[in-house]
């Protein structure tokens, strides 16, 4: 879709994430077995026909950068197609990215050279990288050309419980023109339709180019914002500009509408356990829809052992490339890539992160592990809180989080 730019903003730290934070950006976090999370909202960028991308980088982004590098190739410099990651570049002041609205601002010169040799552009696209769905933006950049709207925000009803301090809330009219935007309440406003639920912002945003220009620069220059672009830029437009709301479910491409954000361990954990449901909210196999990664040269997954006590099998699990279940079971659990669970071992309810290798016997229950780490035989985690809170991150609801290559 020529004309409109695209900023796709992946610099989080993601600290609600952490220690699966700790080595990598929030958006490079592994997901779904074969997928990075990032991963999602680019493949709607590609879907959408948006070929004109910058990804906006910052904390810990090499693991980020290298899997855009390697797995994102797709698209046509010689017509004008790119995809394009900008670590803080300090063009403009001394210091790295503020906020989100500062991180655009920061990059403004990547608009205005875009400009110079392609046309001005007629929309700005504001994406994040670090939630999960299926979204066709071409629908809602035509509500907001058909709205003559300077900016539009797309949004989606969830219970008010669930958006309480976590969400931002908009207050509209029957023409869906946005009276009142709330940063994060703790006390959402009802939807005039249902009281159980309120509006939300999903931090999608359109803008018309020399609108967020000038609301940039203002904001740049207010050393009392935060120069985030929900708390300060979505506010101060709200009116005195032309601001609309654009339905979710009228882009959506899964069966159902379907977004998550991933930002805490809890809700990726939940996010996993969508998957392996009799029929997931969340369609990985929809070839209309497919979604795009890097894919390395693993071999197939493979069960072995069928004697009695000692048969590999999985139920209601994900089995990535390059998996061995071993004599073992695996249940209603996620593996990535390269993942070993050997003889007499049991995997329930859990998420393993590529080259994860459980030793012989160990039993594993409500757990995330992450990379490389080699799980001893005999090993029990996620039936001692105690034991395990002793050793390694446990939730509030006692989700067990194993860094990156622990050792034990």
């Amino acid at each position: 879709m020529r004309g409109v730019v695209t900023f796709v903003l992946a610099g989080g730290r993601g600290e609600r994430l952490y220690p699966l934070t700790r080595d990598r950006a929030k958006p490079a976090v592994p997901f779904a077995g074969l997928y990075r999370i990032i991963d999602f909202t680019l493949t709607n960028c590609l879907h959408s026909g948006l070929r004109q991308v910058f990804v906006l980088t910052q904390y810990k982004s090499l693991s980020l950068e290298r899997h855009i590098h390697q797995g994102w190739a797709v698209f046509s410099p010689a017509v004008g197609e790119f995809i394009t990651t900008i670590p803080p570049q300090q063009r403009i002041a001394d210091h790295w990215y503020l906020g989100t609205a500062d991180a655009i601002w920061q990059n403004w010169y990547s608009v205005e050279r875009f400009a110079a040799e392609h046309g001005p552009p007629e929309a700005i696209l504001i994406l994040a990288g670090d939630h999960v769905y299926k979204m066709d933006y071409r629908v809602m950049l035509d509500h907001h050309r058909e709205a003559r709207a300077d900016l539009t925000v797309a949004t989606l009803a969830v219970p008010r419980a669930a958006a309480a301090g976590q969400l931002g809330v908009l207050i509209v009219d029957g023409e869906r023109r946005v009276l009142r935007f709330q940063e994060k309440p703790a006390e959402p406003t009802p939807s005039p339709d249902d009281p159980g639920v309120c509006l939300a912002s999903m931090g999608i945003y359109v803008f018309r180019p020399e609108i967020l220009a000038r609301r940039l620069e203002e904001d740049a220059a207010d050393s009392s914002s935060s120069h985030d672009f929900g708390r300060d830029i979505v506010n101060r437009m709200v009116g005195e500009d032309r601001v609309v709301a654009f339905p979710f479910e009228l882009g959506n491409k899964n069966p159902i509408p379907y977004w998550r954000d991933v930002g805490t361990v809890d809700a990726y954990w939940d996010a996993h356990m969508d998957l392996v449901a009799v029929t997931p909210q969340f369609d990985l196999y929809d070839r209309r829809w497919p979604i795009h990664t890097h894919h390395e040269p693993w071999p197939p997954a493979k069960t072995v052992h069928e004697e009695p006590g000692r048969t590999g099998s999985a139920v209601s699990s994900l089995l990535s490339p390059g998996c061995i279940v071993s004599g073992s079971h695996v249940l209603r659990s996620i593996l990535s890539p390269g993942v070993r669970v050997n003889s007499f071992a049991t995997v329930e309810d859990s998420v393993l992160l590529a080259g994860v290798d459980v030793g012989r016997g160990a039993r594993i229950r409500r757990a995330i592990v992450d990379k490389g780490v080699r799980i001893p035989p005999g090993e029990i985690i996620g039936y001692n809180p105690d034991q395990d809170r002793s050793r390694f991150t446990v939730t509030e609801r006692g989700i067990v989080v194993i860094p990156k290559e622990a050792r034990f």
